[in-house]
């Protein structure tokens, strides 16, 4: 080896080459470099089987495996359904204990624990009546009864006033003896109560039940439900049999003539004054110009006359009414005039529906509480057949904020089209000016009537301008009223 002849002070060269490096100035020198080709990719089965996962397991124990880990999960698992079940449990007991039921249980253990404690014989005595009590309660809520009962309402549609009754079938399908009980059917906002006796086996008893009809409306029936209790009321349990049937009470009607209807322009009725080139009501011969149809040319008056001359026709139209009922408590000065109209309109609707006319009926629409514009819509009715137009008839409801009959008026008058006779009902508040402006909201040509309902008001009839303005005091009225208009 050749002797080393450098400089004192000075590295051998090539040294800080296969270092790497360099030593920089001040003596510190820096972190040797890591070759990327030394760099390994974790294996595959090295990664965890949690990574990437968000569930139950994972936020209780992350992704630690091993006995404590299952251990921990298992025992969740456990209080979970023990709490799952005690809430099943405390759901039952809450709808089966009665508040006096509740009181007992807290008497029972304070009476005994304060009776030994404090020496108190009446106390002890005290605690143990409420513990006998509360066993003989338990007896009457264990069992389920081997009914089958059912629900039946002879008819789904009446008019106000009229009677209405259901019937409740109870059953004892088995061959051995079930003591009585007592049977609940929810009647609207009311409640019918009916005793059984106890029934052999293979009995059974109906039992019928009336249903009020004072007011117009939906009435809810049922769910039919057996209650078993106590006789100190402490346990109640209560057992549904059937689901809910509904009864609708109609408005009120009158049966309206046929001929009672003469307003309405029909195919035999009067023609309007627009010509047209193709009806069935003649009018005049003219002479033919270009796009006429040659199945109307007068061959008889061309002959005569050297030209072509074609048939003109009037043009009709067919009936359409169109009954527009305000729901707006402006329009009505009592409950009673409100039910009048609603009578007055189904009563209106129900002759068009028999007639088999084209009729529209059409009722305020509501803006919603917090709007910050009045809504100008209406919300016409099905009148596909009498019983559809009744049932929504049976919910309409009045109040402040519906449209008041000259909104209704306009907003039907620019979505109905081929309007020939117009019913307005509202009650005795509105207006006359009202009523006009209405009137006129409708297209030219249209028979405007206005229905003022009135009760116990002597019945009229006059007119104001191109308006017929009719008073009814009873239901009755409209009829009369009605042949009144047609005669004049």
């Amino acid at each position: 080896m050749a002797p080393d002849t450098r400089p004192p002070g000075q590295s051998r060269p090539g040294a800080a080459a296969r270092r790497g490096q360099t030593r920089p100035p001040g003596g510190v020198r820096p972190a040797p470099a890591r070759s990327t080709a030394s760099v390994r990719e974790p294996r595959a089965d090295t990664l965890s089987s949690t990574q990437g996962l968000t569930n139950a397991r994972t936020r209780i124990v992350g992704n630690r495996t091993g006995f404590g880990a299952d251990l921990v999960i298992v025992l969740v698992r456990v209080w979970r359904a023990v709490a799952a079940w005690c809430g099943r449990v405390a759901a039952v007991a809450s709808g089966i204990v009665t508040p006096v039921g509740w009181s007992m249980l807290v008497i029972a253990p304070a009476s005994l624990i304060a009776g030994y404690r404090l020496g108190w014989l009446e106390l002890v005595a005290v605690g143990y009546a409420a513990v006998v009590l509360l066993c003989l309660a338990a007896l009457y809520a264990i069992g389920r009864n081997a009914f089958t009962v059912s629900l039946t309402l002879p008819h789904q549609r009446v008019a106000v006033g009229d009677d209405a009754d259901g019937r409740v079938t109870v059953a004892n399908p088995t061959r051995r003896r079930v003591l009585g009980v007592t049977v609940e059917i929810p009647i609207g906002q009311g409640l019918a109560e009916i005793s059984l006796p106890g029934m052999r086996g293979g009995d059974s008893v109906e039992e019928s039940f009336a249903v009020p009809t004072g007011r117009r409306g939906v009435i809810p029936v049922g769910p039919v439900r057996t209650v078993r209790g106590d006789p100190i009321g402490l346990v109640r349990r209560e057992l549904e049999w059937t689901g809910v049937t509904e009864l609708y009470v109609h408005p009120k009607t009158i049966g309206i003539q046929s001929t009672s209807t003469g307003l309405i322009r029909d195919l035999e009725g009067t023609a309007t004054r627009d010509l047209t080139a193709s009806d069935i009501s003649f009018h005049a011969l003219r002479e033919y110009v270009r796009g006429d149809e040659r199945r109307h040319i007068h061959w008889k008056s061309t002959a005569r006359a050297g030209q072509y001359m074609v048939r003109q026709f009037e043009e009709t139209r067919r009936s359409h009414l169109v009954i527009a009922l305000s729901l707006a408590n402006v329009d009505f000065a009592t409950e009673d005039e409100f039910e009048l109209a609603v009578s007055v309109a189904a009563s209106l609707g129900i002759r068009a529906i028999r007639d088999a006319r084209e009729v529209t009926v059409v009722v305020s629409e509501r803006t919603p509480e917090f709007a910050k514009r009045k809504t100008l819509a209406v919300k016409p009715l099905s009148t596909l057949t009498r019983d559809r137009l009744l049932d929504e008839l049976a919910v309409v409801t009045y109040s402040e904020s519906s449209l008041a009959i000259t909104d209704v008026a306009r907003v039907t008058g620019e979505q109905v089209s081929g309007i020939s006779v117009a019913f307005l009902v509202v009650g005795s508040t509105t207006r006359i000016t009202d009523l006009r402006a209405a009137a006129a909201a409708f297209p030219p040509g249209v028979e405007a009537v206005a229905i003022v309902c009135d009760p116990e008001s002597i019945p009229g009839m006059r007119r104001v301008a191109d308006l017929t303005v009719l008073t009814v005091g009873y239901l009755d009225d409209l009829k009369q009223s009605l042949a009144k208009v047609v005669s004049v």
